[in-house]
């Protein structure tokens, strides 16, 4: 819905320093119930996989995923966009070192263990995330990422981790990727209660 990504950009206009009511009138307009605020678009783009596979459109149910492009950033979010501010249901996703950021702001949010790349990996398993990177044209640059010195002494599962986050547009491609791939009983939790919950 192109409307409710107007209402989005008009929302990190707001929280920028811009002015309210370009936000204001179109949660007015709108049919925006809740806004899920996330760390980054990596995390949107997993949420909106993970919607889309299960049939879901939550633009069209009054949904608003918005990453706001750091933790630091919910509590300014949830003054504009809760209460006082529009009086939207507000919930998150973070990931457990952000845990105080969101705890101070939102009443209800789900925490990822280290991060939601973290618990993909590890729902899939080392060897169905190789098997992805290599289907995506990215296993040479993992094999030339692993074999450098920083990397050596870390497990599998954390230079996959930190590989995902080694190029611009990497997070947010294998945000879709990683749970496209997912069997619907192994969705990490922090993620299947967020979406169960709207």
């Amino acid at each position: 819905m192109a409307d409710m990504g107007a209402f989005r950009e008009a929302v990190v206009a707001w929280a920028a320093g811009g002015p309210g009511a370009p936000a204001r009138e179109l949660a007015a307009r709108l049919p925006v119930r809740t806004v899920v605020l996330l760390e980054g678009p990596s995390d949107a783009a997993a949420v909106g996989a993970l919607a889309a596979g299960r049939g879901r459109d939550l633009a069209a149910e009054g949904v608003c995923v918005l990453p706001m492009g750091g933790a630091m950033s919910v509590g300014r979010f949830a003054r504009l966009l809760g209460s006082p501010g529009l009086g939207l249901r507000l919930t998150g996703l973070c990931d457990e070192a952000e845990r105080p950021y969101y705890a101070r702001a939102l009443d209800a949010f789900h925490v990822c263990a280290a991060d939601l790349e973290d618990e993909l990996i590890r729902a899939l398993g080392v060897t169905r995330v190789e098997d992805l990177v290599r289907a995506e044209g990215d296993l040479r640059a993992l094999r030339t990422f692993a074999h450098q010195p920083a990397q050596r002494d870390r497990t599998e599962q954390q230079r996959l981790r930190r590989f995902l986050g080694t190029k611009k547009g990497r997070k947010i491609h294998y945000g879709r990727v990683l749970v496209e791939a997912l069997a619907p009983d192994r969705v990490p939790a922090p993620l299947d209660a967020l979406l169960a919950g709207l």
